[in-house]
């Protein structure tokens, strides 16, 4: 009989860094803390992760795949179950059908580090999927469920033990990749507002790929769209209104392939205190 190893799945998130503190304070058994790098997460979480290892005096096993988000967006060229697609080089953007940087860069990274420990071990899996998310539960250990935490319980349990994100949370309803096409409008349109430097690289990476970045838009022609709701609204208009689309849908036509550099391009990524700052001033205030 193999002995058991008790592994944390970390995301880094609200639910999982939750899980992750409640273990460890009720000292149920953790062996081994893992965290998969997909290298595109906000710099906000990486300097989360670094306080959360420094605030349990435990290791966070990082976990990387072999090549970057880059090789394979740009380099990495399967083979093709449509002949038409064959001409191109790389995955390009994910889709709701095809969503490889999960696999590739996440999913896979981890079950192969667990199916290597699994020649030796039974592996007991700690996996941070709160109780009102219980449709997403499939086979691991799932504390959060067990002790009844919702997905916002989760995240004052982690605001009262110091931990805040720099702020995305504020910001934003989920924190994960900050380039992910299948997050939505209003995610987008924050990403686009408050990290111009982030903006700036999905920008680039969109122009030199094959892909549209999310369904009728490039990154360019959402940027474009964000700067003409502001004017609409700033003139008393509503951007959910039939008249609103059909102006943006002119607006976007004469703008063409004449699109100008986003508002972004002249700007400098926020510091960590004037986002607090901005956030404070711009954002309704919790609880």
């Amino acid at each position: 009989m193999k002995p058991k190893k008790y592994v944390v799945s970390l995301s880094g998130g609200k639910d999982s860094t939750a899980m992750l503190l409640r273990l460890l304070e009720e000292q149920r058994p953790v062996d081994l803390i893992i965290f998969c790098d997909t290298g595109l997460e906000f710099p906000q979480m990486y300097e989360h992760l670094n306080r959360l290892e420094a605030y349990i005096g435990r290791p966070i096993i990082r976990l990387k795949a072999e090549h970057d988000f880059e090789y394979y967006f740009y380099d990495y060229t399967p083979k093709r179950k449509n002949p038409a697609l064959s001409k191109y080089r790389g995955m390009s953007w994910a889709g709701p059908r095809n969503r490889w940087c999960t696999g590739i860069l996440k999913t896979r990274v981890i079950d192969a580090y667990l199916r290597d420990l699994k020649e030796q071990y039974e592996i007991m899996e700690y996996v941070g999927i709160a109780a009102d998310e219980t449709q997403r539960i499939k086979t691991a250990c799932y504390p959060l469920v067990e002790w009844g935490m919702s997905e916002k319980d989760c995240l004052d349990y982690c605001y009262a033990r110091g931990f805040d994100w720099g702020g995305l949370y504020r910001i934003f309803s989920r924190v994960s990749c900050w380039c992910c096409p299948l997050q939505s409008l209003e995610e987008l349109r924050k990403l686009y507002r408050y990290f111009p430097d982030l903006w700036r690289q999905l920008e680039e990476w969109d122009e030199s790929t094959w892909r549209t970045f999310i369904k009728n838009y490039s990154v360019r022609q959402l940027a474009a769209r964000f700067v003409f709701e502001a004017k609409w609204q700033a003139a008393g208009g509503n951007i959910r209104s039939k008249a609103f689309h059909a102006a943006l849908r002119k607006e976007l036509s004469r703008l063409g392939s004449e699109v100008t550099l986003c508002r972004t391009s002249k700007q400098k990524m926020l510091s960590k205190e004037q986002l607090k700052r901005l956030i404070n001033r711009r954002l309704p205030q919790s609880g």
